[in-house]
């Protein structure tokens, strides 16, 4: 049992004893006594003054003593002002870490069958285009979400839905059309999503001096509204886009040729995609595609344009007035009857629902769609969605690096591949110049240099609240000092070392420790009372969506940890009890720091 429900039930007890009152559990307040103070456990008197009927320090000196005369847990207490700080007994931790010892994965809840079923959508990426930094943290926080809400004891399907249909597909369609002669990812070298990805720019750059060809030739002398109604003129008229958009035409249409060539440069993409996500140690375990649900949500406004949900304007335009819910009209289908993206929302709902019983949905998109998932919520309520209504919009900022924004169609985005090359040869330099690859074969130093350099990556973006905008920066990264992963990852690899060398000295770690005739420092007992704290931080986390919490527990447990090891020898403490406790204390830290770090997607070596 936990030390503070051990001391919430006795703390009920003695005001049952002391004044004759029945008091709920949840009336009694208990937090970690700040580090000021001696003690462990802080018991707050204030809710029970009224029924003492005197001052805070005698309510709390007598609910003290009650305690330690009663409570074996309690070895002894004082007080300040209202404030009751309780030390625990030394047997008390000892047993709390034989419990830590005894769960190989402490901490963490299992799915039963009659858990809730929560699905996760995240990446959501173009086909148009290779995944970028913005993508990285999505796909970061996405899959450490699911990771969280499965050891909160949730059944979990991670989905994914690619946007394979569009005009910005036929940009890149039609520019390899015009000016791609043939080029494959075989013939070129190139990964497939990386070439379409450069297509795509190709068709912006020619668009763009196109409509620099068509504005009038006293285009700088126009005041700003002429500028811009010549502008929306010369775009209108471009040739190029109106192409693109004659291949959408044929595209909706299903033309064969189209649609040969849409599969097979799609084919292309998926394949660097996946490639990416295996790198990234991200995954899924369903797949939907827009060009196969949009049509069902074209079916399913139409339904709801019957049952009297939406509306007809006069143009043929299908609308949704949410003017009661304290929003506008919302567009639902085009005038020529084609769809936008809440439309292909709605139809990817429909098939979800149709796969899955799913109790909770999560979306994990970015902060810029907050008002898109507001109206979605209230449509997929109406259209009769049981999850609709309490759909959960985990928005998330943006992510720039130090020079600034990026911009797809200019080229000019970071790749998430480009990224994930850069971090593992910043980490191999920085590892090198450090002597942390000293002695390792080239098989090893190449593990670790990867999981070092993807460990920075993914540490410093999920540290950081994810409701937060954030900037990157690689060099700050991979950095062995500080709220970092290679600090942490260096951590447990130093843990590995102690227990490697404990091994070879015939230590053998007992499945519990004796838990009298030891007296626990102050440094042992605030790394028990830390990893105890696990579950809760885990449960945490599910509630409030926050993966962040994760990690900067690691880091405070890490910063905990080689506090004490500075303080105090493991294999070389004298008394046998003592550092066989020291070496057991090891390695749960290291445990927890490999549980919550793998909750995070993060890999940590065992040498270094």
């Amino acid at each position: 049992m936990k030390i503070e429900t051990v001391i919430t039930e006795k703390t009920i007890e003695a005001i049952k004893a002391l004044y004759g009152q029945d008091i709920p559990a949840g009336q009694v307040q208990l937090q970690k006594t700040k580090k000021e103070f001696e003690g462990n456990l802080t018991l707050v008197v204030f809710p029970f003054l009224r029924m003492s009927r005197k001052g805070p320090e005698q309510t709390a000196q007598e609910i003290g003593e009650w305690l330690a005369a009663n409570e074996p847990a309690v070895n002894s207490f004082n007080v300040i002002k209202g404030f009751l700080n309780i030390v625990i007994s030394s047997q008390c931790w000892i047993e709390l870490l034989n419990q830590v010892q005894q769960d190989p994965e402490f901490g963490i809840t299992k799915a039963s069958d009659s858990s809730p079923l929560v699905m996760i959508e995240y990446s959501s990426p173009n086909t148009n285009k290779p995944l970028h930094l913005g993508h990285v943290r999505n796909n970061l926080l996405g899959k450490a979400l699911a990771n969280i809400m499965a050891a909160c004891g949730n059944k979990v399907i991670k989905t994914n839905i690619v946007n394979d249909r569009g005009i910005h597909i036929c940009k890149s369609m039609l520019a390899w059309q015009k000016w791609g002669n043939g080029a494959t990812p075989e013939s070129t070298g190139k990964k497939g999503d990386h070439l379409i990805g450069d297509f795509y720019v190709e068709f912006d750059k020619h668009y763009k001096a196109e409509v620099k060809s068509l504005l009038p030739a006293d285009y700088d002398q126009l005041d700003d509204a002429a500028k811009e109604a010549a502008k929306a003129k010369a775009e209108k008229e471009s040739p190029l886009m109106q192409e693109a958009h004659a291949m959408l035409v044929k595209w909706e249409a299903g033309d064969p040729e189209v649609r040969a060539l849409w599969a097979r440069m799609n084919e292309w993409v998926y394949a660097g995609f996946d490639e990416t996500y295996r790198r990234m140690g991200v995954d899924f375990d369903k797949i939907y595609y827009e060009s196969q649900t949009y049509l069902e949500g074209k079916d399913k406004v139409m339904e709801g344009l019957e049952k009297g949900f939406f509306y007809r304007r006069e143009d043929g335009s299908v609308w949704a007035d949410l003017t009661g819910d304290g929003l506008d009209h919302k567009l639902l289908l085009r005038s020529d009857g084609t769809s936008v993206y809440m439309t292909q929302d709605i139809g990817t709902a429909k098939l979800r629902f149709q796969d899955f019983p799913i109790d909770k949905m999560i979306y994990v998109v970015g902060n810029e769609q907050n008002y898109h998932f507001q109206v979605l919520s209230i449509l997929l309520d109406r259209l009769g969605f049981k999850w609709g209504k309490d759909l959960v919009h985990f928005s998330y900022g943006m992510v720039e690096l130090p020079n600034g924004r990026m911009k797809s169609r200019e080229g000019t985005v970071v790749d998430a591949d480009d990224l994930m090359d850069e971090m593992i040869n910043t980490s191999r330099t920085v590892s090198a110049e450090l002597g942390k690859l000293d002695g390792l074969d080239k098989e090893t130093a190449d593990n670790i240099v990867r999981m070092v350099g993807l460990g920075a990556l993914k540490y410093f973006i999920l540290k950081v609240d994810a409701r937060k905008n954030m900037t990157f920066n690689p060099e700050e990264s991979i950095d062995f000092n500080g709220n970092t992963g290679p600090f942490i990852q260096y951590t447990h690899a130093r843990i590995a070392s102690i227990l490697r060398k404990a091994a070879e000295e015939g230590v053998v770690i007992p499945d519990a420790l004796k838990s009298d005739g030891i007296n626990l420092n102050d440094k042992e007992i605030e790394l028990i009372q830390t990893m105890a704290d696990f579950g809760n931080v885990v449960r945490q986390a599910g509630q409030d969506y926050n993966p962040s919490l994760i990690a900067n527990y690691v880091y405070d447990l890490v910063k905990a940890f080689n506090q004490f090891y500075h303080d105090y020898s493991v294999l070389h403490e004298e008394n046998a009890d003592v550092r066989l406790l020291r070496i057991v204390l090891t390695a749960n830290v290291g445990k927890i720091i490999r549980l919550g770090m793998g909750l995070l997607g993060i890999e940590v070596p065992e040498r270094m």
